[in-house]
């Protein structure tokens, strides 16, 4: 597939970019290589490979979803200017 000059400033205006016509040129012919990589990706034959949920093949470390902070909130909420049921109030500035 070849992109044209005229392409580039369709895209460049459809994604609201603005580039420098002394640019045009070397993105198209970026594009035209990313677009010749795409090519050569779809020609490729992968029926028999697995899709891959993560590119290495590694196990994550998790640790154990427990609480290990103590219970703040009465200490922090003391020097708040108000509070509500729980919540800090604050001045309504949206009408």
């Amino acid at each position: 597939m070849s992109i044209t000059k005229y392409d580039v400033e369709h895209i460049a205006n459809l994604a609201r970019i603005r580039i420098d016509t002394a640019d045009i040129e070397q993105y198209t012919l970026d594009l035209a290589r990313i677009l010749e990589l795409f090519q050569q990706m779809d020609s490729m034959d992968v029926k028999d490979k697995e899709p891959l949920a993560h590119p290495q093949d590694i196990e994550l470390r998790l640790r154990n979803d427990e609480v290990t902070e103590p219970e703040m909130r009465q200490k922090l909420q003391s020097v708040a200017p108000s509070i509500h049921q729980g919540l800090y109030s604050v001045p309504q500035i949206i009408e």
